[in-house]
């Protein structure tokens, strides 16, 4: 009885401190998906396919224009009604203002961002590129940045992180898409650490 007692007495404290410190909880938890770098010089930005809403790629542009990268080699899975994805993704950013000499396209069959991040080490190997910015959204960066890491130990990788606007580390759960992503993103860093 007096065990029970306890258990109970310590689950409500445990509850009673969960809800009064629940904000920082919540943005703990988004913030540790995000681990980005600033840019620096590199032979390569390297747009990591999966975002729709383009704002990777205008990033990785971005990243060209002011002299970090001489070119961004744009991930593109198939898939897309019938496109690889940098098909769609280069287009966009030219209808952006950046020229498409900016781009490289690198067409793949890849179904994950560990897939992706194995066909790209071959692909950095035949470019002879040692540093890579790895653009992608903020919430992607802790996990994408491992696995490329873990896929091709000779290159330098600096995660640079792409703003989304429904994401936001310290306050996802005010928004619905926000919510979405983090759930969905944390399920793949689990799956990720038990190697599923």
């Amino acid at each position: 009885m007096r065990r029970a007692f306890r258990l109970a007495a310590l689950t409500s404290i445990a509850l009673a401190l969960s809800w009064v410190f629940h904000t920082q909880i919540l943005a703990a938890l988004g913030s540790f998906l995000e681990k980005s770098e600033a840019p620096q010089r590199a032979d390569a930005a390297f747009v990591v396919a999966g975002d729709i809403s383009g704002h990777r790629i205008l990033k990785a542009a971005e990243l060209v224009r002011e002299g970090y990268a001489p070119k961004a080699i744009v991930s593109g899975p198939d898939g897309m009604y019938g496109f690889h994805e940098s098909d769609l993704a280069i287009p966009f950013a030219e209808r952006a203002g950046y020229p498409e000499s900016y781009f490289l396209p690198f067409p793949n069959r890849a179904l994950s961002t560990n897939e992706e991040a194995h066909a790209a080490a071959e692909e950095f190997q035949k470019l002879g590129v040692k540093r890579v910015l790895l653009v992608t959204s903020d919430y992607h960066t802790r996990r994408a940045g491992n696995l490329f890491r873990a896929a091709a130990p000779g290159v330098d990788f600096v995660v640079v992180a792409a703003w989304d606007e429904h994401f936001s580390p310290r306050g996802w759960w005010r928004d619905r898409e926000g919510r979405k992503t983090f759930v969905t993103e944390w399920a793949k860093t689990i799956g990720e650490w038990l190697h599923l």
